[in-house]
C-alpha cells in the first residue's frame, strides 16, 4: 500500500477543486462584462492609448486578457526559484491586481484640471450615495494587496496591520486626486471602504500566510 500516494491525494483534490472554481469565477465576470469588454477590444487589440487604457472598459479588458501572461510569469518564477509557488503567486498577484485597480481610481474625469478638489471627511456620509456597485468597487481596490501581501511578507501577516497598510495606501490615492484635481471626491469613506476590503481579502487567505 502506497500510503504516501494516498496522503497527497487530498490535497491534489483540492487544488484541482480551487482551481476549477477560479476558472469558473474567472467565467463569470467574463460573461457578466462581455458588453464592455467587447466596446474596449479594438481598440485595445490595435494597440491605442486613447479609448484603451484611458477608460475603465480598457483596463477591465487588459486585466483579463494579460492573465495568460501573468500565468506565466508566475510559472517562470517558480521554476527558476525551483518550485517557490506560493512566494511567485504572492508577487505576482501583489502587482498585476493592484496596478490596474489603483490606476483606475486615479483616472481623471472631465473636469480635471479645471475643477478644484473636494474633500468629504465626514465618516459614513458618502456611503449612502455610493450604491452597491460603488461600495463593491471600493472594497475590491485594494483586496488584491490584503490577499497576497501577507502572503509574501510575514511581517504583514496580520488582519490590523493590513488594514493599516491598506489604509495608507488608500490616503496617498487620495490625496493624489485631490492635489492633481483630478474631477474626483477625496473621501474618507473610500479610505475605510478600501482597507475594508483589504482586511477581508487577508482573511480569505488565512491559510496561506507564511509562518
Amino acid at each position: 500500500m502506497n500510503r504516501s500516494a494516498d496522503l497527497s491525494a487530498p490535497p491534489r483534490r483540492r487544488g484541482l477543486l480551487v482551481s476549477a472554481v477560479v476558472v469558473l469565477l474567472l467565467a463569470a465576470a467574463v460573461y457578466a462584462l462581455r458588453r464592455m469588454l467587447f466596446m474596449a477590444a479594438p481598440r485595445c487589440l490595435a494597440g491605442h492609448w486613447h479609448g484603451c487604457y484611458d477608460t475603465e472598459n480598457g483596463v477591465v479588458f487588459m486585466l483579463l486578457a494579460g492573465l495568460p501572461v501573468a500565468a506565466l510569469l508566475i510559472a517562470a518564477l517558480a521554476l527558476a526559484r525551483r518550485g517557490a509557488w506560493r512566494r511567485s503567486v504572492a508577487e505576482v498577484g501583489l502587482v498585476y491586481g493592484t496596478v490596474p485597480l489603483v490606476w483606475l481610481t486615479l483616472m481623471p474625469g472631465p473636469g480635471a484640471g479645471v475643477v478644484p478638489g473636494r474633500l468629504s471627511l465626514i465618516p459614513l456620509l458618502d456611503l449612502i450615495t455610493m450604491g452597491p456597485l460603488g461600495i463593491g468597487g471600493n472594497l475590491l481596490i485594494l483586496a488584491p494587496l490584503g490577499f497576497f501581501a501577507p502572503m509574501r511578507f510575514a511581517a504583514l501577516a496580520s488582519v490590523p496591520r493590513i488594514f493599516a497598510l491598506a489604509a495608507g495606501c488608500s490616503i496617498l490615492v487620495e490625496t493624489a486626486q485631490y492635489v492633481f484635481q483630478l474631477d474626483r471626491v477625496s473621501s474618507v469613506d473610500d479610505v475605510l471602504v478600501n482597507a475594508t476590503g483589504a482586511a477581508l481579502a487577508a482573511l480569505a487567505s488565512r491559510r496561506w500566510w507564511r509562518a
